[in-house]
């Protein structure tokens, strides 16, 4: 019995292909309250534990922050509430620009 014939392979879609390339004058996104905290505490876990791989400091880190009281993780909290309104000002303002910039060229 004979194969029947399949349909001819479709080249694979590279990654760029139908993804538009960031602006790299849009505004950095907020940071969350655990990398605010991660970013704190990152030194003093390798200072405790010298030649400590990648890895694991992210494993401490998380068992830091999972460790943390309601009360504990306010600050942080606190920090990325004001980074979040940090990054929807800036994206406001730079999606206006962007609108009056393309108007101008119009």
């Amino acid at each position: 019995m004979p194969k029947e014939k399949s349909a001819p392979r479709k080249a694979k879609a590279t990654k760029a292909d139908g993804k538009r390339k960031k602006d790299p004058n849009a505004p950095k996104r907020g940071l969350s309250a655990y990398m605010f905290f991660a970013n704190e505490q990152r030194e003093s876990v390798r200072t405790e534990n010298p030649g400590i791989k990648f890895g694991e400091v992210g494993k401490m880190l998380g068992e830091k922050w999972k460790a943390l009281s309601e009360k504990q993780r306010a600050p942080y909290e606190a920090k990325a509430a004001a980074d979040k309104k940090r990054y929807e000002d800036e994206k406001a303002a730079y999606n206006e620009a962007a609108d009056d910039e393309e108007e101008a060229s119009e």
